[in-house]
């Protein structure tokens, strides 16, 4: 295998959750400019705008890390054996500091203060269940698709779900805490105050948790290369190895079982 060495997946890590920061931030500020006083709208455009920019990122850095950016994502990876614990834990400051970055670049794009600390409250109890929910939603989409050998499918069914779950929970799915503390930097349209980011994180473990454990039972077949392959796959030996046992076949076009991939990776 031809794996990329673990600066260059931080690196990636790193940038695609600043984009995804400025993407989320970024957009919540346009929307409130352009429709004012409109929270429906605003949240449409923001959702629009998240869902598409999550694909467009997923297909510029998965081939490097797998475009987890989020700290839940990695570690369930770990705990299926599809990453190193030592990887997951290396990926989990560089997602944070990613998303803190995107945050800052997103408030000066719009000519606001580099950081100014959000004052949007939204520690509630609703809010709490809702973010188990999408967080058990988001890696149960991830999961199943590379149990399946769908995974080529995830950067669409993840911008999708984030984008559905914007309205179908009431906490508009963080998901992710990396995101939840980048977003504490902006006083605007979507950002959280600090003193509500323990409650979105502590439900967000828990959905993992959770998920973790229904995966388990929907899937007690699961291997660590399968779950190597999560959100997209990104061995390069997995975009060109061709089999033998199908005349030459490319190997991402054979049923998953059938993959001479390896079984993990650090």
């Amino acid at each position: 295998m031809n794996e990329h060495p673990l600066w260059r997946r931080l690196l990636a890590e790193f940038l695609g959750s600043a984009f995804l920061a400025a993407i989320v931030i970024g957009s919540g500020i346009a929307a409130q400019q352009l429709s004012p006083g409109n929270v429906g709208l605003e949240l449409l455009q923001n959702a629009a705008a998240t869902a598409a920019g999550l694909y467009a990122i997923i297909l510029m850095f998965g081939p490097v890390s797998g475009a987890h950016f989020n700290p839940v994502v990695s570690f369930v990876d770990a705990a299926f054996g599809g990453l190193s614990w030592r990887s997951a834990t290396a990926y989990l400051p560089a997602q944070v500091a990613g998303c803190i970055s995107g945050a800052v670049v997103a408030n000066l794009m719009f000519s606001k203060t580099a950081i100014s600390i959000s004052t949007h409250h939204r520690a509630t109890p609703a809010h709490f269940l809702s973010e188990i929910v999408a967080t058990v939603g988001l890696i149960l989409v991830i999961f199943s698709l590379a149990r399946s050998g769908r995974s080529r499918s995830a950067p669409a069914a993840v911008g999708a779900y984030i984008g559905a779950a914007y309205f179908f929970t009431s906490s508009t799915s963080f998901a992710n805490p990396a995101i939840t503390a980048g977003r504490m930097f902006s006083n605007t349209f979507a950002g959280i105050a600090p003193s509500s980011v323990p409650s979105f994180v502590a439900a967000q473990v828990v959905g993992g948790l959770v998920a973790l454990v229904v995966i388990k039972v929907l899937y007690p077949d699961i291997t660590s290369a399968e779950a190597s392959d999560i959100i997209v796959p990104h061995h390069q030996d997995d975009q060109i190895q061709t089999s033998v046992v199908a005349g030459g076949a490319p190997a991402h076009s054979l049923p998953i079982e059938q993959r001479d991939v390896p079984t993990a990776h650090s």
